[in-house]
């Protein structure tokens, strides 16, 4: 079992900053690829960024590349999402999960354990 804690959340005007970070329960975080996916009022989870488990490779949804990066400190047990030039469209709950698969991977359904989720709003 890994339980993960999100944190860093809030409310930011549209062009606004936030970093959130994600603590991991477990010594083998190492041992699981992250990531964060988001989730708005009616809509489903989507993925919004992935991070392998060194940290070597990341991979992004089209709709934050350029805007967002996800990082990790393996000593730390935590995993980041920084995230800039925020949009209205960014406003949503944002979950942080962990995967044991060998590289990273985009997909919900690899990932068997996630954070509560913390709440990013985004004004215009």
């Amino acid at each position: 079992q890994v339980q993960l804690v999100e944190s860093g959340g809030g409310l930011v005007q549209a062009g606004g900053s936030l970093r959130l970070s994600c603590a991991a329960s477990r010594r083998t975080f190492s041992q699981y690829a992250m990531g964060w996916f988001r989730q708005a009022p009616g809509k489903d989870r989507d993925f919004v960024a992935t991070i392998s488990r060194s940290g070597g490779s990341t991979d992004y949804a089209d709709s934050v590349k350029g805007r967002f990066t996800i990082s990790r400190d393996n000593a730390k047990n935590t995993v980041y999402l920084q995230m800039n030039g925020l949009k209205p469209e960014d406003t949503a709950v944002y979950y942080c999960a962990a995967s044991p698969v060998p590289l990273f991977t985009t997909s919900r359904t690899h990932y068997p354990y996630w954070g509560q989720g913390t709440q990013v709003t985004v004004s215009s």
